[in-house]
């Protein structure tokens, strides 16, 4: 199934993409490959294809031909796992100073962070694939198609803007008011201008209710690619965080687009660490609603799942085998800091997926691996529990499941007990048990409507979607990132835990941005 994806949807890239993209301009400028590359149906999914698989390769080929040379050269997923991750409670990283996390991790990066200029340009990179492709999808230009071609290529339009307002919304989550651009302005000596959080948000609503009737149905959608239920997982994930974005709510909003990813028909799967290990293809069939393929044979990447897979297994311990995990060694990279484990009642909690042996829970030193539970989370194993992949030549056969199922319970559930209308507690009291039997394997830790609370439903998140690229953006919506309402082992770089700077709710555009394009700033940097 990955190979017949990536088989179809590769074979032009490297023409496009020589075509895009300079360094440090990160914006579309087309030439005569245009009129070469957009010629039938079959090319115009290649380059989607191309926007799909940027969010896990950084190039063409292995360890080669990378889309971008600037900094560190980072994939987007690896860029996005970081920052949304190593700064919390639910990473602590091993390597501060030789993988540049240091800021990261203390909560005290700045304008020069590798990791957030690598965010920042593989976002914006991203963005101007799906530019390109959309200034070539137009309506005169597909009028030169058959009526199947046509059909078939308005769908992916409407992926490629789905995709777009994904890229655009990490953007506004991560930096906030950001330079905007789309296929309709110039593409040469063109500078964006900066648009401010609530004209994104606009945007983003305007773009994910436009399109969702051109995009394809759960059953009616091919593996790897967004559904109408991706488009409605991302409209939740606007609206729930809204006052955040906008200052203003969208609870009501938010529970609209859930229930219409819950009408899309899907179910959860009824084993958890199935959804995070090499078949985790198979369970777009039920739970998975947006998945990011990953292929040791077609789509090696040393980001994405390999690096949590790999990076979640020791390089030092005699006690953890990284074949357990289907991988040839381990890279040490991270653990979990002490605060996450505590959050379970216990280990009858499946979703409990620590090794513990020879590790203390919490952190007298961060970056000593003794000291922090690892993740077992994520595997390179197939359900049967054979090794999926030569993690040491090709990396893990696991996909990123981006969006899912349980997500969206959490988010409607948060949505009514936040004030929104249009459900109520016993409806989604009712999606909480269903995560609750599935974590423990019966009904013995049903929940009640008054166990229904914020503070539930945030320790919640953390047990069910830890190191899954959620929690920044939950901290922050809670009020917890930087304050001391919450606090954590080496938040701020003290032991105990200290709050920080506000300013550090949102990442800064990056130094050499700013010199290139005028019209951009950073408040507080």
């Amino acid at each position: 199934m990955k190979k017949i994806l990536y088989t179809a949807f590769y074979f032009c890239s490297a023409l496009l993409l020589n075509s895009c993209i300079g360094d440090l301009d990160q914006y579309p400028h087309e030439d005569e490959t245009s009129s070469t590359i957009y010629t039938n149906a079959e090319n115009y999914k290649a380059v989607l294809g191309k926007i799909y698989a940027a969010m896990v390769t950084t190039g063409q080929e292995k360890g080669g031909d990378p889309d971008l040379s600037s900094n560190s050269g980072q994939d987007y997923i690896r860029c996005f796992f970081n920052l949304q991750e190593c700064g919390t409670d639910e990473v602590a990283s091993t390597w501060l100073s030789g993988d540049n996390v240091s800021g990261l991790t203390y909560l005290s990066w700045d304008a020069n962070d590798p990791w957030v200029s690598d965010m920042y340009y593989r976002i914006y990179y991203n963005i101007a694939l799906c530019n390109e492709f959309l200034r070539n999808a137009t309506d005169e230009k597909l009028a030169e198609f058959s009526e199947q071609d046509q059909t078939e290529i308005r769908h992916y339009r409407a992926e490629a803007r789905f995709m777009r307002a994904l890229f655009y919304y990490h953007a506004m989550d991560l930096f906030r008011n950001i330079p905007f651009i789309t296929e309709n302005d110039p593409t040469v000596g063109y500078l964006p201008p900066r648009y401010t959080s609530a004209q994104i948000f606009s945007y983003i609503e305007s773009e994910l209710n436009a399109i969702t009737n051109d995009m394809l149905s759960k059953g009616n959608c091919p593996y790897g690619r967004a559904s109408q239920g991706a488009a409605y997982t991302l409209l939740a994930k606007l609206y729930l965080n809204a006052e955040v974005y906008i200052e203003t709510s969208k609870y009501t909003e938010c529970i609209a687009a859930c229930q219409q990813a819950i009408a899309q028909g899907y179910s959860l799967e009824d084993d958890y660490s199935k959804l995070f290990n090499a078949d985790n293809d198979k369970r777009t069939a039920n739970e998975i609603i947006f998945t990011l393929p990953v292929d040791a044979t077609h789509t090696v990447s040393w980001g994405s799942s390999t690096y949590i897979v790999c990076g979640a297994v020791s390089n030092t311990s005699d006690k953890q085998i990284p074949e357990n995990y289907g991988v040839k060694s381990g890279w040490g990279m991270f653990r979990v800091r002490g605060e996450i484990p505590a959050l379970f009642s216990g280990t009858d909690d499946k979703r409990y997926m620590f090794f513990t042996d020879g590790q203390t829970q919490y952190l007298d030193v961060i970056d000593n691996q003794a000291n922090g539970y690892f993740v077992e989370k994520w595997t390179n194993l197939t359900d049967a529990g054979a090794t999926a992949s030569n993690t040491a030549d090709g990396g893990v056969n696991t996909d990123y499941p981006l969006f899912r199922l349980a997500d969206i319970y959490l988010m409607m559930a948060e949505a009514v007990v936040r004030g929104g209308t249009g459900s109520d507690k016993g409806t989604v009291l009712e999606y909480i048990n269903k995560l609750q039997e599935r974590a423990y394997g019966d009904d013995s830790h049903s929940k009640a409507e008054a166990d229904l609370t914020l503070d539930f439903i945030l320790k919640e998140r953390a047990r069910e979607l830890y190191w899954e690229g959620y929690r920044r953006t939950d901290l922050i919506r809670f009020g917890m990132f930087t304050t001391d309402k919450y606090l954590w082992q080496w938040k701020g770089g003290e032991k105990g835990g200290v709050a920080v700077n506000s300013k550090y709710n949102i990442y800064p555009i990056p130094a050499t941005e700013l010199t290139a394009n005028p019209n951009l700033y950073n408040e507080n940097y």
